[in-house]
């Protein structure tokens, strides 16, 4: 299926010349302006040096696109390796799109069941696009945005894979208002993801993101085999009855919150953890209820926050023979270290009601100059009592302010030195 672009209204005055300027440097003049702008970003020139020396070589209309091209490029090579040499980013794009690990996960399980037709509605710079295309679906790229449409139509093609994909304007909104028969825009399947920042500002309000969550739940009902990206703080009442909810973490960071129509989903919730290459994932297919709480053990364990926000921590703590410190909060304690992908421990050596003066006595005793400070139901800023209680000494702890059966309390960990 080859690509192409449609314009139904004329863009805003900026929209058109981002648009031209994409188009300027995907021609060879282009693609030798972004080679040089590369070069001087990969030798340490400033931008006042680079842009200077890029106007006086490739000219005042590649210079300035190509130095920004190329600086989104070098942000995005952690993630996209290779590939993000050949990709064209904006900012906006850039922050939107998700690692391509795990867009190629999303969509080998959203064409599992044998879907070969996917709408990706709301395209941005197309990299699930190229992820469904290279995991051997035909994609309708969709986007009401002409940026977002000429970055995915240039990214296709730089990728190869634009013989699989087709790039049209469309609204989200009124696409699925009239998805039937499990179609959207004539696809079996599709993938939504939500602009949720508006003004430079995150939309927490679900209702408030574009396209709105009323859309989200229409897609979801009318086209069963469909993934929806979401806040991974999106209450947990809002998901409908029969869709999977999904957190993926990656080094102990939440990175997205995914919504499974009913014929994807295999599950009520599931946590995923990504951990030195590794996936691992928890799953329950009902609310497993909350964990007892109990008394500080010999071992302090932090869920991970794909755990927590699943709120599958009860699972953890039974196969742990772990309790909460404190019904409220997020830690638990058991007596021994547990060598599982779902929390860090940490083994406790010092337990006291939080006072700070109390608590640089005690570091002096010890003989710990140096903290990592972590808190959970606490006000403090980790950053400050670091630095408050920071000595002389060669000895290290982490310290954690919390709660213990409503209590506030510091836990004084894996002292050394």
């Amino acid at each position: 299926m080859r690509h192409a672009v449609r314009v139904d209204a004329e863009p805003g005055e900026q929209t058109a010349e981002t648009v031209r300027q994409l188009r300027a440097l995907a021609t060879p003049d282009g693609t030798a302006a972004l080679s040089r702008a590369a070069a001087l970003l990969a030798d340490g020139v400033d931008a006042v040096a680079a842009l200077t020396r890029l106007r006086a070589e490739v000219g005042t209309d590649l210079a300035g696109p190509a130095w920004g091209i190329a600086r989104q490029r070098e942000k995005a090579r952690p993630a996209f390796g290779a590939d993000a040499d050949r990709l064209l980013f904006t900012s906006d794009a850039l922050e939107q799109a998700g690692r391509p690990e795990l867009a190629a996960r999303r969509a080998a399980r959203l064409l599992a069941g044998g879907a070969d037709s996917v709408a990706d509605l709301g395209c941005a710079a197309g990299t699930d696009t190229i992820a469904l295309a290279r995991a051997g679906a035909r994609v309708l790229a969709v986007d009401v945005d002409p940026v977002a449409r000429e970055l995915t139509a240039l990214n296709v093609e730089a990728l190869g894979v634009a013989d699989d994909v087709w790039v049209v304007a469309g609204d989200a909104v009124e696409l699925v208002a009239a998805a039937r028969g499990g179609e959207v825009a004539g696809c079996g399947a599709a993938v939504l993801d939500p602009a949720r920042r508006a003004g430079g500002r995150r939309q927490l309000d679900p209702d408030r993101w574009s396209p709105p969550w009323s859309t989200v739940v229409t897609l979801l009902d009318r086209v069963p085999t469909s993934v929806v990206k979401v806040a991974p703080g999106l209450d947990h009442d809002r998901v409908p009855e029969g869709v999977e909810a999904e957190w993926v973490s990656v080094g102990g960071s939440i990175v997205e919150a995914l919504l499974w129509g009913p014929a994807v989903a295999t599950t009520w919730r599931r946590a995923t953890v990504v951990t030195g290459g590794q996936v691992h994932e928890l799953t329950a297919d009902a609310d497993p209820g909350p964990a007892p709480a109990g008394p500080v053990r010999a071992w302090l364990h932090e869920p991970d926050p794909a755990v927590i926000r699943s709120g599958l921590i009860s699972l953890v703590a039974a196969e742990l023979g772990a309790t909460l410190v404190d019904p409220t909060i997020a830690y638990l304690t058991s007596d021994a270290r547990a060598d599982v992908p779902w929390v860090r421990s940490y083994r406790v050596d010092e337990v006291l009601p939080f006072n700070l003066k109390k608590l640089r006595a005690l570091l002096r005793e010890r003989g710990i100059g140096r903290v990592v400070v972590k808190k959970r139901g606490s006000a403090i800023e980790p950053e400050t009592l670091a630095r408050q209680l920071r000595t002389d000494a060669s000895g290290t702890a982490t310290v954690v302010v919390t709660r213990v059966a409503g209590a506030p309390t510091a836990l004084v960990c894996d002292v050394t030195g």
